[in-house]
């Protein structure tokens, strides 16, 4: 993965990268508008964010080689929220972005290859495995040494993904 995200800065001559750390009140109002009509929702607000979103990727896709996208902004409107996550790392992907997560996980363990399997692999399901966010890359902390490192080197290894460790 890291020969693709070099191959994109080269062909793009670009080596930005834009950070989607959307807060709602970077949305413009007429956007907030369009979905929350006065009353503003966790669903309303991660549509409002979703849009804008969209409206940078296509602005920027054929600049640029990756996007970056900070979970944070998005878990703190709950489920809708990670679905905004979700969808915009989707729209990026088809916009032929390279999308880093920038999901800081560590665990050990069991926790560490789930949070692998979400994030860079698949998810075991009862008769098949599925990609819950197919990221390319994401951001790993290795606070609590190679436990929390292996699982995410093992699913970049498997899937052809990528981390960057803090």
């Amino acid at each position: 993965m890291i020969d693709k995200l070099i191959g994109e800065i080269l062909d793009k001559k670009s080596c930005v990268l834009v950070g989607l750390d959307t807060r709602l009140e970077y949305v413009p109002a007429c956007i907030v508008d369009r979905y929350c009509k006065g009353n503003i929702t966790f669903e309303g607000a991660s549509k409002a964010i979703l849009e804008f979103n969209k409206r940078i990727i296509d602005m920027v896709y054929e600049y640029v080689p990756a996007v970056k996208v900070q979970i944070a902004y998005y878990e703190m409107y709950g489920p809708a929220g990670i679905e905004a996550f979700r969808n915009t790392c989707q729209y990026a992907k088809n916009k032929g972005l390279i999308v880093i997560g920038d999901v800081k996980r560590n665990d050990i363990g069991s926790t560490a290859e789930a949070y692998a399997d979400a994030y860079l692999g698949r998810t075991g399901l009862i008769n098949t495995k599925e990609a819950a966010f197919d990221l390319d890359f994401i951001t790993v902390n290795p606070y609590l040494g190679i436990d929390g490192i292996a699982p995410f080197i093992d699913a970049c290894i498997k899937y052809d993904k990528g981390i960057f460790i803090l």
